[in-house]
Protein backbone atom coordinates (compact mmCIF):
# COMPACT_ATOMS: atom_id res chain seq x y z
CA UNK A 1 0.00 0.00 0.00
CA UNK A 2 1.41 3.52 -1.10
CA UNK A 3 1.06 5.68 1.50
CA UNK A 4 1.18 9.62 1.46
CA UNK A 5 1.79 11.25 5.03
CA UNK A 6 3.78 14.28 7.11
CA UNK A 7 6.47 12.50 9.44
CA UNK A 8 8.88 13.86 12.02
CA UNK A 9 12.46 11.85 12.24
CA UNK A 10 13.20 10.60 15.54
CA UNK A 11 15.85 8.21 15.24
CA UNK A 12 18.41 7.27 12.43
CA UNK A 13 20.85 4.52 12.74
CA UNK A 14 23.25 3.39 9.97
CA UNK A 15 23.20 -0.17 8.85
CA UNK A 16 26.01 -1.73 6.77
CA UNK A 17 28.26 0.75 4.77
CA UNK A 18 25.60 2.22 2.84
CA UNK A 19 21.95 2.03 4.39
CA UNK A 20 20.39 3.50 7.07
CA UNK A 21 17.36 2.52 9.39
CA UNK A 22 15.03 5.50 10.35
CA UNK A 23 12.60 5.75 13.19
CA UNK A 24 9.67 8.51 12.13
CA UNK A 25 6.89 9.54 14.23
CA UNK A 26 3.96 9.90 11.20
CA UNK A 27 0.98 11.76 11.41
CA UNK A 28 -1.34 8.87 9.53
CA UNK A 29 -0.15 5.86 10.62
CA UNK A 30 1.70 6.33 14.03
CA UNK A 31 5.55 5.33 14.48
CA UNK A 32 7.32 3.29 11.66
CA UNK A 33 10.76 2.27 10.97
CA UNK A 34 12.15 2.36 7.29
CA UNK A 35 15.29 0.84 5.95
CA UNK A 36 16.83 3.47 3.23
CA UNK A 37 19.07 1.18 0.96
CA UNK A 38 21.98 2.79 -0.47
CA UNK A 39 21.06 6.20 1.06
CA UNK A 40 24.81 6.96 2.65
CA UNK A 41 26.50 6.79 -0.48
CA UNK A 42 23.66 8.31 -3.16
CA UNK A 43 24.19 11.71 -4.21
CA UNK A 44 21.70 11.72 -7.23
CA UNK A 45 18.48 9.80 -5.57
CA UNK A 46 15.59 10.59 -4.77
CA UNK A 47 16.64 10.35 -1.36
CA UNK A 48 19.15 12.16 0.91
CA UNK A 49 20.62 11.09 4.84
CA UNK A 50 20.48 15.00 5.34
CA UNK A 51 16.77 14.80 5.31
CA UNK A 52 16.87 12.54 8.52
CA UNK A 53 18.17 14.64 11.15
CA UNK A 54 16.31 14.19 14.44
CA UNK A 55 13.25 16.06 14.30
CA UNK A 56 13.28 17.18 10.82
CA UNK A 57 9.44 18.01 9.95
CA UNK A 58 8.50 15.52 6.63
CA UNK A 59 6.44 14.65 4.14
CA UNK A 60 6.71 11.40 3.10
CA UNK A 61 5.37 8.92 0.36
CA UNK A 62 6.11 5.29 1.62
CA UNK A 63 4.84 1.74 0.84
CA UNK A 64 3.62 -0.04 3.89
CA UNK A 65 3.07 -3.25 3.58
CA UNK A 66 2.20 -3.93 7.50
CA UNK A 67 3.70 -7.03 8.13
CA UNK A 68 5.75 -5.95 11.27
CA UNK A 69 8.94 -5.53 9.11
CA UNK A 70 11.03 -2.33 7.63
CA UNK A 71 8.78 0.01 5.61
CA UNK A 72 10.26 1.81 2.38
CA UNK A 73 10.39 5.17 1.60
CA UNK A 74 9.37 6.23 -1.75
CA UNK A 75 9.95 9.78 -1.57
CA UNK A 76 10.70 12.56 0.78
CA UNK A 77 10.83 16.15 1.02
CA UNK A 78 11.00 18.75 4.21
CA UNK A 79 7.70 19.65 5.14
CA UNK A 80 9.19 23.27 6.78
CA UNK A 81 12.33 24.27 7.03
CA UNK A 82 13.87 25.15 10.39
CA UNK A 83 16.10 28.08 10.24
CA UNK A 84 17.93 27.58 13.44
CA UNK A 85 16.88 24.09 15.23
CA UNK A 86 20.25 22.60 13.61
CA UNK A 87 22.56 25.09 13.83
CA UNK A 88 22.03 26.70 17.05
CA UNK A 89 24.42 24.60 19.55
CA UNK A 90 21.91 25.05 22.29
CA UNK A 91 18.70 24.38 20.74
CA UNK A 92 20.89 21.39 18.97
CA UNK A 93 21.11 20.01 22.18
CA UNK A 94 17.77 20.06 23.20
CA UNK A 95 16.84 18.59 19.44
CA UNK A 96 18.95 15.63 20.79
CA UNK A 97 17.33 15.44 24.03
CA UNK A 98 13.60 15.33 22.98
CA UNK A 99 14.34 13.25 19.84
CA UNK A 100 15.75 10.63 23.00
CA UNK A 101 12.78 11.30 25.22
CA UNK A 102 10.27 10.82 21.87
CA UNK A 103 12.16 7.16 21.55
CA UNK A 104 11.74 6.32 24.38
CA UNK A 105 7.97 7.53 24.88
CA UNK A 106 6.34 6.71 21.57
CA UNK A 107 6.26 2.86 21.01
CA UNK A 108 2.98 2.56 19.30
CA UNK A 109 1.93 2.43 15.40
CA UNK A 110 -1.52 3.65 16.59
CA UNK A 111 -2.66 7.14 14.83
CA UNK A 112 -2.30 9.81 17.28
CA UNK A 113 -2.98 13.04 15.34
CA UNK A 114 -3.25 15.41 18.81
CA UNK A 115 0.51 14.17 19.94
CA UNK A 116 1.96 14.79 16.15
CA UNK A 117 0.67 18.47 15.99
CA UNK A 118 2.07 19.09 19.51
CA UNK A 119 5.49 17.80 18.37
CA UNK A 120 5.32 19.61 15.65
CA UNK A 121 3.83 22.91 17.08
CA UNK A 122 6.33 22.58 19.77
CA UNK A 123 9.48 21.89 17.48
CA UNK A 124 8.28 25.38 15.15
CA UNK A 125 8.31 27.19 18.31
CA UNK A 126 11.24 26.57 19.46
CA UNK A 127 13.20 26.82 16.02
CA UNK A 128 11.53 30.67 15.95
CA UNK A 129 12.44 31.84 19.55
CA UNK A 130 15.57 32.74 21.08
CA UNK A 131 13.86 32.71 24.85
CA UNK A 132 13.92 28.95 25.74
CA UNK A 133 15.56 28.51 29.05
CA UNK A 134 12.62 26.16 30.05
CA UNK A 135 11.74 24.77 26.84
CA UNK A 136 12.53 20.96 28.23
CA UNK A 137 10.54 21.57 31.45
CA UNK A 138 7.54 22.72 29.46
CA UNK A 139 7.97 20.04 26.74
CA UNK A 140 8.22 17.29 28.99
CA UNK A 141 5.28 18.75 31.07
CA UNK A 142 2.90 19.56 28.22
CA UNK A 143 4.14 15.92 26.66
CA UNK A 144 2.56 14.08 29.38
CA UNK A 145 -0.56 14.91 28.83
CA UNK A 146 -0.86 13.33 25.56
CA UNK A 147 0.64 10.18 26.84
CA UNK A 148 -1.56 9.74 29.17
CA UNK A 149 0.01 10.85 32.89
CA UNK A 150 -0.41 14.34 33.49
CA UNK A 151 -0.60 15.13 36.52
CA UNK A 152 -4.06 15.87 38.19
CA UNK A 153 -3.93 19.60 39.64
CA UNK A 154 -7.52 19.55 41.92
CA UNK A 155 -5.35 19.92 45.09
CA UNK A 156 -2.37 21.85 43.76
CA UNK A 157 -2.04 23.70 46.75
CA UNK A 158 -1.29 20.71 48.66
CA UNK A 159 2.45 19.98 49.76
CA UNK A 160 3.95 17.27 48.39
CA UNK A 161 3.51 15.75 44.87
CA UNK A 162 2.96 11.66 44.61
CA UNK A 163 4.97 11.30 40.98
CA UNK A 164 3.46 7.33 41.16
CA UNK A 165 -0.07 8.71 41.87
CA UNK A 166 0.81 11.92 39.55
CA UNK A 167 -1.47 14.10 41.99
CA UNK A 168 -0.69 16.38 44.56
CA UNK A 169 -1.22 15.68 48.51
CA UNK A 170 -0.92 16.89 52.07
CA UNK A 171 0.87 13.35 53.49
CA UNK A 172 3.42 10.78 52.57
CA UNK A 173 2.21 7.94 50.98
CA UNK A 174 4.62 6.11 49.22
CA UNK A 175 8.74 6.69 48.43
CA UNK A 176 7.68 8.78 45.47
CA UNK A 177 6.28 12.05 47.55
CA UNK A 178 8.38 15.04 46.87
CA UNK A 179 8.46 18.68 48.04
CA UNK A 180 10.49 21.73 48.35
CA UNK A 181 10.99 23.91 45.97
CA UNK A 182 11.07 22.15 43.05
CA UNK A 183 7.57 21.03 43.73
CA UNK A 184 6.20 24.39 43.98
CA UNK A 185 7.94 25.66 41.11
CA UNK A 186 6.66 22.41 38.75
CA UNK A 187 3.54 23.74 39.45
CA UNK A 188 3.93 27.05 37.84
CA UNK A 189 4.27 25.44 34.34
CA UNK A 190 1.08 23.44 34.86
CA UNK A 191 -1.53 25.01 32.23
CA UNK A 192 0.28 27.62 30.90
CA UNK A 193 1.70 28.01 27.27
CA UNK A 194 5.33 28.00 26.08
CA UNK A 195 5.73 31.73 26.09
CA UNK A 196 4.66 32.50 29.80
CA UNK A 197 6.92 29.64 31.05
CA UNK A 198 9.51 31.21 29.60
CA UNK A 199 9.23 33.89 32.26
CA UNK A 200 9.00 31.56 34.98
CA UNK A 201 12.28 31.76 36.97
CA UNK A 202 14.65 28.99 37.80
CA UNK A 203 18.05 28.89 39.20
CA UNK A 204 20.30 26.45 37.42
CA UNK A 205 20.00 24.00 40.03
CA UNK A 206 16.24 24.45 40.55
CA UNK A 207 15.99 24.09 36.83
CA UNK A 208 17.92 20.61 36.66
CA UNK A 209 15.99 19.33 40.15
CA UNK A 210 12.81 19.86 38.23
CA UNK A 211 14.08 17.87 35.05
CA UNK A 212 15.31 15.24 37.48
CA UNK A 213 12.20 15.03 38.82
CA UNK A 214 10.05 15.04 35.61
CA UNK A 215 12.38 12.14 34.02
CA UNK A 216 11.85 9.83 36.83
CA UNK A 217 7.95 10.72 36.19
CA UNK A 218 8.33 9.39 32.84
CA UNK A 219 10.04 6.35 34.41
CA UNK A 220 7.12 5.22 36.68
CA UNK A 221 4.77 6.34 34.50
CA UNK A 222 6.19 4.54 30.76
CA UNK A 223 7.47 1.16 31.18
CA UNK A 224 11.04 0.96 29.43
CA UNK A 225 11.68 4.56 29.77
CA UNK A 226 15.42 5.28 30.16
CA UNK A 227 16.93 8.63 31.34
CA UNK A 228 18.27 9.87 27.47
CA UNK A 229 22.17 9.63 27.47
CA UNK A 230 22.02 13.71 26.19
CA UNK A 231 20.86 14.44 29.54
CA UNK A 232 25.11 15.38 30.79
CA UNK A 233 25.23 17.74 28.00
CA UNK A 234 22.13 19.37 27.96
CA UNK A 235 22.63 20.20 31.69
CA UNK A 236 26.24 21.45 30.76
CA UNK A 237 24.85 23.68 28.32
CA UNK A 238 22.32 25.26 30.46
CA UNK A 239 24.79 25.42 33.45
Amino acid sequence: MIVNTSAIVIHSLRYGEADLIVSLYTKGYGLRSYLLKGIMKSKRGKLRASLFQPLTLLEIQAVHKDKGSLERIKEARIRTVYNTLHSDYVKNALVFFVSEVLKNSIREEETNKDLFEYIETALIWLDSNDNIGNFHIVFLTKLTQYLGFYPDASHIDSEYFNMEEGIFQSVISNAYCLKGDQVQQFKQFLGTTFETSMNIKLSKMLRREILVMLLVYFELHLHGFKKPKSLSVLNEIFN
